[in-house]
């Protein structure tokens, strides 16, 4: 039989969320298999019993047995009439070839500069399977499936195997004009069918800004504290990003002048702005705008979720103020209808629609066909803005459920700033708690957060951390609120530690 650290090793490869999509036996198999390669497993020696080993993983011993029949296919184990499975010789010998990587080896890889900075920036944490309160995840529960499937049935009715074929580079014309009508309308922008770029999410597109805008060394002036995937498509592109203070308004765009000398570009979140939830007031628009015409610069702007803006009418887009052409405006899918289906857009410059087009095309070519066709009658069928309309309601209600539990149970703790909009409450601590301590802690507790210390470029700010709450029903919010008092007792019991650390 296996030893207790060898059977856990299985275990945990078989539990491990990134292997979920494989079907048990292959986990076994290559489990098991890792154990061999890995030295864990010597030549001649005997594998658990099928019967034994099903038992103790509880899968059936059918299972067990088409994993270790694959073994033996590709050579891992031999198999003995009535005497059961063995290590073989030959895959022990692989393992001894097999050269060992040390812990701290990975990070002497040789890869070039660039692929050095995509690799130390530790990439994008996506909340796969969102538990409270992982930010920017939407509501899906309440999408109206039943009419996407509709559609999409339509869709493939009209076009046929046409449905299936490549899209154009730039997006599907159709779903181009849906997006330019919808922007104009309700953010009063400047938006042509020609000028949009359909892609597949707004990270693709700030690393299309940040390779096709900008060389290597180049400025680029960032809101702080500032959207980390923003900051890390620029790092990556190896720009020099240069924070910028905010306050209740958004970013002090007067500090423009002094900070970004030299800069080519602005990044900014101005409907909310990512994380503290600030609207950017209009004179700063205007100012923004004057400076990147000034300074034949450009602005990107992350419109990311301002669908869902619950005081009053949201502001209109930096874009549709833009008379110069400097601003490049970035839309998604991901936040107003669900994560899963991949589409994001940019509003273009006319002198950038071709440039960015022929980016796009070496980075995944094009947006799937039938999905594009579907949203486009989505949109166009009024659907889009039903469901808009809808979720701002819950999640408005949402917002204030949430502030309502933060204040009740967590008051002595953090103080939350209601933001006017947006699918997320920063929350800011009032005692002296280690942040880092806390995230984790939470996290093995079932409750997901976001840090806000590392978002910020300098130590002068309140550690804290961030709330979703679009993707949870108040009875879900009130248990992880629960739970995350449990974990912040904790934390206070285990005495002072320096703030954000």
């Amino acid at each position: 039989m296996f030893k207790h650290a060898q059977l856990e090793s299985v275990k945990a490869w078989m539990g491990d969320p990134a292997h979920r999509a494989l079907p048990l036996r292959s986990r076994i198999q290559r489990a098991v298999r890792e154990l061999i390669l890995n030295g864990a497993l010597d030549a001649g020696k005997p594998l658990p019993a099928s019967r034994a080993l099903a038992k103790s993983l509880e899968v059936s011993r059918d299972t067990v047995e088409a994993a270790y029949a694959q073994l033996h296919a590709e050579g891992f184990i031999e198999r003995r009439v009535g005497s059961g499975s063995f290590v073989s010789e030959s895959a022990t010998s692989s393992a001894r070839r097999r050269p060992a990587v040390a812990a701290g080896d990975r990070h002497a890889t040789p890869l070039s500069r660039r692929g050095t900075l995509i690799f130390q920036s530790g990439g994008l944490r996506e909340f796969s399977v969102p538990r409270p309160f992982a930010p920017g995840v939407p509501e899906t529960r309440r999408f109206p499936l039943q009419t996407w499937e509709r559609l999409q049935r339509q869709v493939l009715k009209e076009y046929d195997s046409q449905a299936l074929a490549h899209s154009a580079p730039n997006g599907m014309e159709r779903l181009r004009r849906a997006i330019a009508d919808y922007v104009n309308l309700e953010r009063g922008a400047q938006a042509t069918a020609e000028r949009v770029l359909v892609l597949t999410s707004s990270q693709q597109a700030l690393t299309l800004c940040a390779n096709v805008l900008m060389d290597a060394g180049d400025a680029i002036c960032i809101e702080d504290p500032v959207y980390h995937g923003a900051r890390k498509a620029f790092d990556a592109a190896g720009l020099c990003c240069v924070p910028v203070p905010l306050d209740d308004q958004g970013m002090v765009v007067e500090r423009l002048d002094t900070l970004g000398r030299g800069a080519k570009a602005v990044f900014m979140t101005p409907s909310h702005q990512f994380p503290t939830g600030a609207t950017l007031s209009l004179d700063r628009r205007l100012a923004a705008i004057e400076w990147a015409q000034r300074k034949q610069a450009w602005i990107l702007e992350d419109d990311y979720d301002s669908e869902f803006h619950y005081a009053g009418k949201p502001t209109a887009c930096v874009q549709g103020l833009d008379r110069h052409g400097r601003t490049l405006y970035i839309g998604t899918f991901t936040k107003s209808l669900f994560p899963g289906l991949r589409i994001a857009y940019m509003v273009l410059p006319a002198q950038l629609v071709e440039p960015m087009t022929v980016a796009r095309t070496l980075l995944d070519g094009q947006t799937a066909t039938i999905s594009q066709l579907t949203l486009a009658r989505f949109m166009e069928g009024g659907h889009f803005g039903a469901h808009v309309r809808a979720m701002r309601e819950v999640y408005a209600d949402r917002r204030d459920a949430l502030v309502r539990l933060v204040r009740r149970h967590l008051g002595e703790y953090v103080e939350p700033r209601v933001p006017a909009g947006g699918m997320q409450l920063p929350c800011l601590f009032v005692r002296d708690l280690p942040e880092s301590q806390t995230v984790e802690m939470a996290r093995r507790a079932g409750v997901d957060l976001l840090g806000l210390s590392a978002l910020h470029a300098s130590n002068a700010h309140r550690a804290g951390f961030l709330m979703g709450f679009a993707a949870y029903s108040p009875r879900e919010m009130e248990i992880g609120v629960r739970k995350l008092a449990g974990v912040l007792r904790a934390v206070s019991r285990g005495g002072p530690s320096r703030r954000g650390d």
